[in-house]
């Protein structure tokens, strides 16, 4: 898979907004989230489009595919952990729908593409 940059793909791109989206509304997060649920969401909607650069860069199609479908697990992960946020109170529902249209839009993409590299 060398020669093509993650950088390049579409998914990667809007995941890395998705990332800093969600950085951005867990600033305003109780104190005690620090460590929980914020914390939590930190690292899934990190490991998103770090899965979708290092299956790029790995040997075989095979294993990208493999790195998206972790991807994809992570964005279920983030899109749970949203829903637990709001429904604490931690989201207004303005954040919310608008976080939760970018991980469906990231999971349209990520299915796209492994869709694509398993044909």
């Amino acid at each position: 898979m060398a020669g093509r940059s993650y950088r390049g793909l579409l998914v990667w791109q809007k995941s890395m907004i998705l990332v800093t989206d969600v950085y951005n509304s867990v600033k305003n997060f109780p104190k005690e989230e620090v460590y929980g649920l914020s914390g939590q969401l930190r690292r899934a909607v990190v490991s998103v489009p770090s899965n979708i650069a290092e299956g790029q860069g790995r040997d075989s199609v095979k294993e990208f595919v493999h790195h998206l479908s972790i991807a994809y697990g992570s964005l279920m992960e983030v899109e749970t952990q949203l829903q637990i946020a709001a429904n604490l109170g931690y989201l207004n529902q303005v954040e919310i729908d608008k976080l939760l249209e970018q991980t469906a839009e990231v999971g349209r993409l990520l299915n796209g593409l492994s869709r694509s590299l398993r044909k």
